[in-house]
């Protein structure tokens, strides 16, 4: 059954190592740009127009999104397209297993994915406008405590960027080493 999976673009290399890994070859992959997560009320609508486009091409589609603070947006919008989506508030829920995640109850920690350790400057920093008012850092993460940074690989250069985010952010560091955790159950569709 050819299977098309419509990601967020910051799970682009997760997806497609995932795909290879597995030799899915039944299964393509189409991405939506990470930065929606900057406005997530524009996801919902972003993946309904990329559904509906790609509709008459596959047997089934696959939404490789969470919630993404959509509120509930975003399921509620695949129901009614009649598509499949990730479990989960987040990606870092899914990757860290969401009954994982769910029973540690963090929510004086911030979180980072492979992808955000490697694009920390263009995702959290200027986005947050950090890199021209940095005295700002305190009021956005003053109630964080530490950084987890859920690894989905073994690459210490990404250890080093997200140990270096958490000192930006003035915040202790811990390193998890979670692979794909649900992301890859998800996908076995």
């Amino acid at each position: 059954m050819q299977t098309l999976i419509i990601a967020c673009g910051a799970l682009a290399r997760e997806v497609l190592a995932l795909i290879k890994l597995n030799d899915w070859q039944h299964m393509e992959l189409t991405c939506l740009p990470a930065d929606l997560h900057l406005r997530p009320e524009k996801i919902p609508d972003a993946v309904e127009r990329a559904v509906e486009a790609a509709r008459s091409k596959y047997e089934q589609i696959f939404v490789a999104y969470a919630d993404c603070g959509t509120g509930g947006l975003l399921a509620a919008r695949c129901e009614k397209l009649g598509v499949k989506m990730i479990s989960g508030p987040h990606c870092y829920s899914f990757f860290d297993g969401n009954e994982t995640f769910a029973e540690r109850g963090e929510v004086t920690s911030f979180f980072l994915t492979d992808f955000l350790a490697r694009q920390f400057d263009a995702f959290v920093w200027k986005p947050m406008g950090l890199d021209k008012h940095p005295e700002l850092r305190d009021m956005y993460f003053g109630n964080y405590e530490k950084l987890v940074y859920l690894a989905q690989t073994e690459d210490a250069s990404l250890t080093v960027a997200a140990e270096a985010a958490a000192h930006k952010l003035g915040l202790a560091f811990e390193r998890r080493f979670t692979a794909y955790g649900d992301l890859e159950t998800a996908l076995i569709c």
